[in-house]
């Protein structure tokens, strides 16, 4: 039993919070591998005939969010982040990974 006025140790959140800003990161990845496949810069190989392009461009995107969480985790690990400089930031990155996937924003470039 803990003795009367201990203190707490801080919680750690740096794991859980890598996840939460890697999911931001692989969304406006994906996003911006599908507007530069739409404008022309560069073009993901189809990994299934049938459905396309967009089975590699999904697949790297997928690729590049789970470098994103093994980094992030890997650094943050063990530590205490500021969330809310986090949240933030991932809601914006995710706010953008869909605007970039939104065919009529395509038609506007």
């Amino acid at each position: 039993m803990a003795a009367s006025g201990a203190t707490r140790e801080p919680v750690t959140n740096g794991a859980a919070l890598a996840a939460f800003l890697a999911a931001g990161i692989g969304s406006f990845a994906l996003g911006l591998i599908v507007i530069l496949g739409e404008v022309g810069a560069f073009k993901a190989p189809a990994l299934y005939a049938p459905a396309g392009a967009v089975t590699g461009r999904t697949a790297l995107g997928a690729i590049l969010w789970l470098i994103a969480w093994m980094v992030l985790h890997r650094r943050w690990k063990g530590r205490r982040i500021d969330a809310r400089a986090v949240f933030p930031l991932t809601l914006l990155l995710i706010a953008l990974g869909v605007l970039l996937v939104f065919p009529p924003f395509w038609k506007l470039l």
